[in-house]
This record gives C-alpha cells, sequence and structure tokens, in this order.
C-alpha cells in the first residue's frame, strides 16, 4: 500500500473519496536521494486517470506538505487535478512552497490551516546555466506558465502573483513572499482557512449538490 494515497468511505460509505497526499519534493525525470521525503509524478497522474475513469470515486481531496520540486512535474500534476470532473479540494498542511502553489489552487475550493505557509517565488535552476538572453527569456516563459495557471484558478490576478514572486522586501537572501494562513486567502490564493474537518464537510456538500 501507498501510504500517501488512500480512499476514505465517508459517512459510513455513503461518499467514496480518494486522498492524495502531495509531501516532501515534487521529484521530476530523475530520481532524487533515497533520503529525500518525495511525490513521484509518474506515479501520481496514472492514478488521477484511472480515478477519472471510476465511477465510483465521487471525490478527491489533496492534502499538501511539500517544498515545491520540479517545474514541469508540478504544473502536469496541477493540469491533471484541474481537468479532473469530480469534486476536488485541497488542504494546505505545514508549507506548500514554490510548485506547490500551482498545486494547492488546481482543486475546486482550497483550504488552509491557520499556521500553514506558502511561499511564491521566482524559478531557479541548478547546475549549468548559460549566460545568454535566450536563457533568461526561457525563465522568463517558465515563470509565466506558472503565473497563468495561478491566476487563472485562484483569486488572484496575473500581476498581483507577479509582484509577490519578486518582492525584494521580505527574504534577505532571495526574492519573494512568504504567507501564513489566513494571507493567503487575503491575497487570493486559497480560498478558506480550516482543516481536515471543513474540506470534508465541503467536499461532501458538493458531491451531494451534484447528484
Amino acid at each position: 500500500m501507498n501510504y500517501a494515497q488512500a480512499t476514505l468511505d465517508g459517512n459510513s460509505g455513503k461518499h467514496k473519496i480518494y486522498l492524495l497526499s502531495i509531501i516532501g519534493e515534487v521529484e521530476g525525470h530523475e530520481n532524487l536521494s533515497g533520503n529525500t521525503k518525495t511525490t513521484k509524478y509518474d506515479q501520481i497522474l496514472p492514478k488521477l486517470a484511472e480515478l477519472e475513469d471510476d465511477d465510483s470515486v465521487e471525490g478527491l481531496l489533496v492534502l499538501l506538505n511539500t517544498s515545491g520540486g520540479d517545474v514541469d512535474a508540478g504544473l502536469a500534476i496541477a493540469e491533471m487535478i484541474a481537468s479532473l470532473s469530480m469534486p476536488t479540494v485541497s488542504l494546505v498542511l505545514g508549507g506548500s512552497h514554490s510548485i506547490g502553489v500551482p498545486l494547492a489552487v488546481s482543486t475546486d475550493h482550497s483550504f488552509i490551516v491557520p499556521t500553514g505557509t506558502m511561499m511564491v517565488h521566482p524559478v531557479r535552476m541548478s547546475g549549468t546555466v548559460i549566460g545568454a538572453s535566450q536563457t533568461y527569456e526561457y525563465f522568463e516563459m517558465i515563470q509565466d506558465r506558472i503565473l497563468t495557471f495561478v491566476s487563472d484558478h485562484a483569486k488572484i490576478a496575473y500581476d498581483q502573483v507577479k509582484k509577490l514572486m519578486l518582492n525584494t522586501e521580505m527574504l534577505t537572501k532571495d526574492l519573494g513572499t512568504v504567507l501564513v494562513g489566513e494571507e493567503t486567502v487575503k491575497a487570493g490564493l486559497i480560498d478558506e482557512v480550516g482543516g481536515i474537518r471543513e474540506a470534508l464537510r465541503y467536499l461532501y456538500q458538493e458531491i451531494e449538490a451534484g447528484k
């Protein structure tokens, strides 16, 4: 059994909810260290496709506590979640940073616990970087993909997300913005402050409303 995934039979089996945890670092094409907690997109994407084709599953609850990770992998998961036909809800626990931001807003409705955090920052790249204008344009293109997805799926404008991303006043050694709990709601990233009780209640209500 994958302990990051489970099926909840709520209300004495009345509704079947699939639970998906996105934890640690979102892994890209290369395997990360065995000492690193990871979310493997090559396992999650087929599972999400399977859920869409399974009429017995009525909703998806996504639990997030992630430091971020690979942009392409994270956006692939976010796009899959956003395209599901069943009701979907996300709950940020601990933190949902970097590419975790698009993942958190990819569901129909989003929650964050009062102490949960979200960090919005520019795209980073490790390894050899060529000092050419094309490299800068490539970074801009990647950032545009992230900004567009977030602004399309949350109650925040493109320019406002970009302002949070390029903020120079908060982090001493980096660009970006860290938001905690209610601040994420005020900024328009997350819909509500709440925990597992509120997230499940909302999901069950949406399932009932769709019947």
